[in-house]
């Protein structure tokens, strides 16, 4: 079982809390906080259908309270869940240390550099699909700029993002947010994909989605967007910093934030997908402003304080100076 702590912040905590909000969903909570169950010894230690308990795990896994793997059983494969942390941690406000000195970048789903897409694939926008369904030459089409959503059943996508920072602040910790999930055939809510992201070429993380996610309309889709096809995703959250690396407050790897190599005012490279001997290779949607449930599209956060000798932490463009520049700071 897990012992580690899920942070949960004003964007998560509605669709937690909800979660939490169910007798039900509290006494599997409980179950599985003395060990890991599958689904049919949760139904049988708790009396429930095993239909009943699939549903409530799907709510559960959804919003990152258990875990859940296939493994092999007596019987074939089976799906055994565990917590994903025995503590939660509710924020109500912004860490005062460091929230008044973060630099924020959102990128549009399009607007990447390098796709190595293996159909299922495809991306759209709040029109139409852009190109064709499943070939992969369509990631190369001008209009993927326009792009909102974008899925591949295996896989990476990479993105640059700008380090406007000027070289007198010290970056203490990253952080990439993104809805994702997994990748099949119309939608699949049971169908786990272990999906990677990368800060230049270094790995930081692996969340494994439990399924592609449907069945119920995504907020933001267009009116022409099918019920049949992937709806939303799961709003994550990787961060490195000096401690090492985390998915959603997790720990993920041992990789820090001097190990990713920050170069001031150089580009920073995220990759993300599906790696090389993953065990589950379930591909991977990324959903940006018009798609899925959150208006937003995949964003990094810099923290940042000043070096030694440098007067205060700056946000690009304050005062209306040069973006990235302190007052006074010549290049």
């Amino acid at each position: 079982m897990q012992t580690g702590v899920i942070e949960i912040d004003g964007e998560r905590g509605v669709e937690t809390f909800r979660a939490l909000a169910s007798d039900t969903r509290m006494r599997i909570l409980r179950l599985l906080g003395s060990g890991d169950r599958n689904i049919v010894e949760i139904g049988a230690a708790l009396g429930l259908a095993q239909p009943t308990v699939t549903k409530h795990m799907q709510v559960l896994e959804q919003v990152g309270l258990v875990v859940c793997e296939y493994m092999p059983g007596a019987q074939g494969m089976q799906k055994r869940c565990r917590l994903n942390a025995e503590r939660l941690l509710i924020s109500l406000g912004p860490e005062p240390s460091l929230d008044d000195c973060i630099e924020e970048v959102s990128m549009p789903v399009g607007l990447y550099t390098c796709a190595r897409p293996v159909p299922t694939c495809g991306l759209a926008n709040a029109e139409r699909v852009i190109g064709f369904l499943d070939e992969p030459q369509s990631f190369y089409h001008p209009e993927r700029a326009s792009a909102r959503l974008l899925w591949m059943a295996d896989g990476v996508v990479e993105y640059m993002f700008p380090n406007t920072l000027p070289s007198s602040m010290q970056i203490v910790r990253l952080e990439y947010a993104a809805e994702v999930c997994a990748e099949c055939p119309d939608y699949n809510n049971d169908y786990p994909s272990d999906i990677t992201v990368w800060v230049n070429d270094v790995e930081v993380g692996t969340w494994t989605a439990p399924g592609d996610l449907g069945g119920k309309r995504g907020r933001l889709n267009p009116p022409w967007w099918s019920d049949h096809m992937t709806q939303f995703g799961m709003m994550k959250v990787w961060s490195v910093d000096a401690s090492g690396s985390y998915v959603d407050g997790l720990a993920a790897s041992s990789a820090t934030i001097d190990q990713i190599g920050l170069e001031p005012h150089g580009p920073i490279s995220v990759r993300i997908g599906v790696k090389s001997g993953a065990r589950h290779v379930g591909g991977f949607n990324i959903f940006g402003r018009e798609f899925g449930n959150y208006d937003q599209d995949p964003t990094i956060r810099l923290h940042y304080v000043p070096r030694a000798g440098a007067s205060r932490c700056v946000r690009s463009g304050n005062n209306g100076s040069e973006p990235g520049f302190m007052e006074g700071e010549h290049r």
